[in-house]
């Protein structure tokens, strides 16, 4: 997910407790999502969609702190 920020994720993990939080959740997420869809873990493809668009709202929510971190320079 975004390498052209590798360094930015690196030092927001690192620095940013916000930043970590959402990190994970689109982790999470996207491992249940996967899960579901291999039929490992029992779901509907209502839920799933559900999730997926949770899992969007959380990346969008992480390449804004992203781009606010480019733009100031941190």
């Amino acid at each position: 997910m975004f390498p052209e920020y590798r360094e930015q994720i690196t030092q927001l993990r690192i620095s940013d407790l916000n930043f970590v939080r959402l990190y994970e959740k689109h982790n999470a997420l996207d491992q249940k999502i996967r899960h579901m869809e291999a039929h490992i873990e029992p779901s509907t493809h209502e839920e799933i969609e559900q999730l997926k668009k949770e899992k969007l709202l959380t990346k969008d929510a992480l390449y804004s702190i992203l781009k606010k971190t480019v733009s100031t320079g941190q």
